[in-house]
């Protein structure tokens, strides 16, 4: 498969990215139907330990593998990107089995102990064979990113999730009239199932794409090749491990987060039932919202490490600068939509999705500083595609401990409650954020143009306009129709916002597959 360009490749991973965002609310409103709160907590209580030993097995290495794939395809050396690969998955596999192993032996006490409930055993014990799963899969992802070439990742994706949510719900049907614990882990049979799936999409495109190559390789690189065969797995490691920790310190932030969240509402006064439901519904479903963009800051990370990883190695300092200009540009033209309909519209939002507004405050809280989040993933990975990782991962352990220290502070105040968590949440967003820019700027000497903020922000005040002004007219019967009313007229009218202000062009909208032929 022929590779594609960094906007082709963000837009088919973003395409991939909005289709099993919009997939993965099926289970979101229809598992707690099934199973209820109290089993969609046993399915929950799985995931936070899920997600530190997969940040551990795969954290790192699949951005490692793309970064030095990359790098070889810009200096044409075709025969060191198998060992490369094969390096990496030994890695992986090695951690993966390792985990399994020790999760296995030590599940009674994991699931009594971390996870203090016991009836979680069997859902823990479900999961175990997702490590190596993704362990192999991450790896041969890594392997396409760095070709440049994002359809077997984007395609995996959406198999993988669609086979997880059907699974989900089938697995949790067929297993509730046991008990609530195997409810939960034909829940989890769905993660399983999902990235079986996944796995096998991508192993039929790695078998398509081991063709034998032609290489006009430099003598010299081929020659070198058996001797820095050695030397791969410090390579990958010194990549991989930096990025591994700022990951980890994400999940275990997360971790924190929703222990002290806890404890500090229980300080405030709140009982353990009414701070466990708060801090669901903002964990559960105003964070879910908030993440929705995240397909399009996801596609743009993933797509602009092996970009700027060629532009780097070649010390092309136009490129970069014009790859994060691109990123960033699309980042807030994307997200700056979902921040005014998130925050204007918070309460008809909340209502039409979950049948309660209660937490509405904390969307209308967080939608504005989300701009922040939106443009953070493309700076982190940016940071690590030019060799800082270093600097990515004192960003976020910085904005971690703000977090965890103002969740403390704030959320222990009864005047202040759950809003106390949000704001800490804010600051973080906002934190890491400005620190990753400042450290992208101090080290590239790249610089947004002010005049492009100027235009979204015009763009979104008018938007906002456009949006109450129809929401409060009550012209249509249901709230849901006016409500779609209102965020389809006002996009519409943001879209010819941007075009006016040039912030899209003909170019831009060209670049994008099977749209940009209805402009050639």
């Amino acid at each position: 498969m022929r590779k594609q360009s960094f906007i082709q490749g963000a837009m088919i991973l973003l395409a991939a990215g909005v289709l099993n965002r919009l997939l993965g609310f099926v289970p979101r409103i229809a598992l707690p139907r099934m199973i209820g709160a109290e089993g969609v907590g046993l399915v929950q209580l799985v995931y936070p330990f899920t997600i530190v030993l997969l940040t551990i097995i795969a954290g790192g290495l699949p951005l490692a593998v793309a970064k030095l794939v990359a790098e070889a395809n810009s200096r044409n050396d075709k025969d060191a990107i198998r060992p490369i690969v094969r390096t990496a998955m030994s890695l992986a596999i090695g951690l993966s089995l390792t985990a399994a192993a020790i999760c296995i032996a030590l599940a009674d006490w994991i699931s009594s102990r971390v996870m203090t409930d016991p009836r979680v055993h069997a859902a823990f014990l479900t999961m175990i064979p997702v490590l190596p799963l993704v362990g192999i899969s991450s790896i041969w992802r890594g392997y396409f990113q760095g070709k440049q070439n994002m359809i077997p990742t984007a395609l995996s994706q959406t198999v993988e999730t669609i086979f997880r949510i059907v699974m989900t719900l089938i697995g949790a049907a067929a297993l509730i009239p046991y008990g609530l614990e195997a409810a939960a882990a034909g829940a989890v049979v769905g993660m399983v199932t999902g990235e079986l799936a996944g796995l096998f999409v991508l192993w039929i495109q790695i078998v398509r794409d081991r063709k034998p190559e032609k290489t006009n390789a430099d003598p010299e690189a081929k020659t070198a090749a058996p001797r820095r065969a050695n030397s791969y797995t410090r390579q990958l490691l010194r990549i991989a491990v930096p990025v591994t920790g700022s990951k980890l310190i994400g999940s275990l932030s997360y971790l924190l987060e929703s222990i002290l969240t806890a404890r500090s509402l229980a300080a405030a006064g709140l009982t353990a039932a009414a701070a466990t439901a708060q801090y669901g519904a903002l964990q559960g479903m105003v964070i879910p919202l908030l993440l929705l963009p995240g397909a399009l800051t996801y596609s743009l990370a993933v797509s602009l490490v092996p970009s700027l990883s060629e532009a780097a190695a070649r010390e092309d300092w136009p490129t970069i600068h014009k790859r994060l200009h691109q990123s960033m540009r699309l980042a807030i033209v994307t997200g700056a939509p979902f921040v005014v309909l998130l925050g204007m519209l918070a309460d008809p939002i909340c209502t039409l999705l979950y049948g309660d507004d209660s937490m509405a405050s904390m969307l209308r809280w967080l939608a504005p500083i989300a701009i922040f989040l939106y443009m953070q993933a493309p700076l982190q990975a940016a940071l690590q595609a030019l060799n800082r990782p270093g600097t990515a991962l004192f960003n976020t352990f910085a904005g971690a401990a703000v977090k965890l220290a103002l969740i403390v502070q704030l959320a222990t105040d009864p005047k202040l409650g759950i809003l106390g968590a949000v704001i800490a949440i804010a600051a973080n967003m906002a934190l890491v954020t400005v620190l990753h820019w400042f450290s992208i700027a101090r080290l590239t000497g790249f610089r947004m143009q002010p005049f492009d903020f100027l235009k979204v922000t015009g763009a979104m005040t008018i938007m906002s306009a456009v949006a109450l002004w129809i929401w409060n007219r009550n012209w249509l019967p249901g709230d849901g129709i006016e409500l779609g009313t209102a965020s389809l007229l006002s996009t519409l009218v943001y879209l010819l916002l941007l075009i006016l202000f040039r912030l899209v062009d003909r170019h831009d909208v060209e670049r994008i597959p099977l749209l940009g032929r209805l402009f050639r």
